[in-house]
């Protein structure tokens, strides 16, 4: 025997229940978010400490070695302009011209654009010079907010968006959500391990990326449900 099917309005407040909870997680997590950027604002640039990042270069000194280095190596390339902007070019060409799905490909287009714009304008509007010991060799310019952890999080959270949204269910979604997850948080760990970026740049780079494209998908959204609604 087959089961019974559930009603149509349990089904519908089984939803419902869901879209509220993504909501209310979301705006927690983005004023959490908001409240670490400032914390490292206020501690960075008004009152000139900088205990938390030495902390954390002394600890990460302790595990320095050829074998590390070569991987963090590795690793930082995937939060570089030359790993990111072909994986967003072949993002965007996936939706736009395989799965046809243009409001996909415009949301790829927009948070990798703007991103960059909004990195770049932060880096410009605190100017902090980059960490003058790095392991390798000297990287120019600005430290804060780290450009790594701020377009490693746009691309693989936008990748993560997705993925959320399509058709992949259960352990599969998890399973890929985790992956990008620890990929991002190992793209930022990478530019600590190298000292080109200070804790507090890598921390504040995932958490403004994090907020910007949450900003950008939720003006998106706008746009695409009155535009549904006019056609």
């Amino acid at each position: 025997m087959s089961e019974p099917q559930q009603p149509y309005h349990s089904i519908e407040r089984k939803k419902k229940r869901a879209i509220t909870f993504n909501i209310c997680a979301t705006m927690l997590s983005f004023l959490l978010a908001l409240a670490v950027v400032s914390f490292f604002i206020k501690r960075i640039f008004f009152l000139k400490k900088d205990s938390f990042d030495q902390n954390v270069f002394v600890y990460l000194k302790q595990h320095v070695s050829d074998e590390n280095t070569s991987i963090m190596e590795f690793l930082t390339l995937l939060g570089s302009q030359y790993f990111l902007i072909p994986a967003f070019l072949l993002l965007m060409a996936y939706y736009f011209f395989i799965r046809k799905n243009t409001w996909n490909g415009i949301r790829v287009a927009v948070v990798s654009l703007s991103s960059l714009g909004v990195m770049f304008a932060l880096k410009m509007l605190f100017k902090r010079p980059r960490p003058d010991m790095p392991l390798l060799r000297q990287v120019e310019g600005l430290s804060f907010p780290s450009g790594h952890a701020f377009m490693s999080f746009s691309f693989f959270g936008i990748v993560i968006y997705l993925i959320y949204k399509s058709q992949f269910k259960g352990w599969k979604r998890y399973l890929a959500v985790c992956i990008f997850v620890l990929i991002t948080l190992l793209v930022g760990i990478s530019r600590i391990y190298l000292r080109v970026h200070y804790a507090s740049d890598v921390i504040a780079g995932f958490c403004m990326g994090f907020m910007w494209m949450v900003i950008t998908l939720v003006i998106l959204r706008q746009i695409e449900s009155r535009r549904n609604l006019r056609t």
